[in-house]
């Protein structure tokens, strides 16, 4: 299993960052890297599987496990009243709540199963028994992802093949299942003695990893491998925004946030004013928060304006610098 998952997974990043590219790129210079099905539609993941899997390298593709509906309508509609401010201030129109999305999970877990890439991992909860055992009888290795122990629990009676153990210091979406209280604490470290101390099953732990050193130490604590994200997030390969590559460069990104102001889902990002103004207001409500702020931010990433955008981030960002995939690679090795 070692030989096949490597002992750097490169993360899925949906929304962009993820390329074709980088994974083959990733591939070719010794880790494993996984497309990002998130917010994508059937066919665009499929023409990326092909073009990966044309190039003849080890990869992944991650899944999201579709959310229940959110349960407090009111408050999607108070906090939709105060996003107006910024639909005004980028002249777009604020969507109706979108409640329900399941970002077409049957037909990529169909895709899944046809392309067999490596690893298939999930993101935002457990899949079903079944989803599971297909992906495995066509030869895919599982992944469930989980920030705690107690998440482990429901994970590992699904029979995956490995976990993966999300740290608080990660970038992005929490694929927590208890978003109001979440708060993103935990250390690589932390996050995989305490899901170490409840199963066996090979574990992945993602978070924080911006070094040599980092990804040792993980390793030698027993995981099976580091996935990094946020560190190959200005490789040349990545679709990362050009807002955000300047944001992280410039010299004013001092910290990251956990904040459900964009999504309605604990996310790591660089502080901005979003953040600033919105954190402590946000409800519990992904995807619907996620469809009512895309306007807004599709708005201001076309003007540059970093202010509103989701700058997805661990706490590691500092350790991003533009330069080829396989030499960040080689840097992290």
């Amino acid at each position: 299993m070692r030989d096949l998952i490597r002992s750097l997974v490169v993360a899925p990043m949906a929304g962009g960052p993820s390329t074709p590219a980088l994974v083959i790129g990733a591939g070719r210079a010794g880790a494993l890297g996984l497309l990002a099905a998130g917010y994508k539609s059937p066919e665009a993941v499929e023409d990326e599987l092909r073009a990966v899997r044309s190039a003849g390298v080890g990869y992944g593709l991650n899944i999201f496990v579709p959310s229940r509906p959110p349960s407090d309508v009111a408050a999607l509609e108070r906090y939709r009243r105060l996003l107006q401010a910024e639909a005004d201030r980028y002249g777009v129109d604020l969507p109706p709540l979108r409640l329900r999305d399941d970002d077409h999970f049957d037909a990529k877990v169909d895709l899944a199963t046809a392309y067999a890439p490596p690893l298939v991992s999930f993101t935002f909860g457990v899949p079903e028994r079944n989803v599971v055992a297909a992906s495995q009888a066509a030869g895919s290795l599982v992944a469930v992802t989980v920030t705690s122990a107690a998440e482990a629990v429901p994970a590992l009676a699904v029979a995956p093949d490995l976990l993966i153990a999300q740290a608080g210091t990660a970038g992005g979406h929490a694929s927590t299942t208890s978003p109001a209280g979440y708060r993103g604490t935990t250390t690589a470290l932390e996050i995989l003695a305490a899901i170490r101390a409840v199963t066996d099953v090979p574990v992945i732990v993602a978070g924080g990893a911006g070094s040599a050193r980092d990804v040792r130490a993980v390793l030698a604590a027993g995981a099976v491998a580091v996935q990094a994200g946020t560190v190959f997030l200005l490789a040349d390969e990545a679709g990362t925004r050009p807002a955000q590559r300047a944001a992280m460069l410039s010299s004013g990104a001092r910290e990251t946030v956990v904040t459900r102001a964009f999504t309605g889902q604990p996310a790591r990002a660089l502080r901005n004013r979003f953040t600033d103004e919105y954190s402590a207001v946000a409800p519990v409500g992904y995807p619907a928060v996620h469809h009512l702020t895309a306007p807004i931010r599709a708005a201001a990433a076309e003007q540059g304006d970093a202010g509103a955008l989701n700058l997805w981030a661990g706490t590691g960002f500092a350790a991003a610098r533009p330069a080829p995939v396989a030499e960040i690679i080689a840097s992290l090795s």
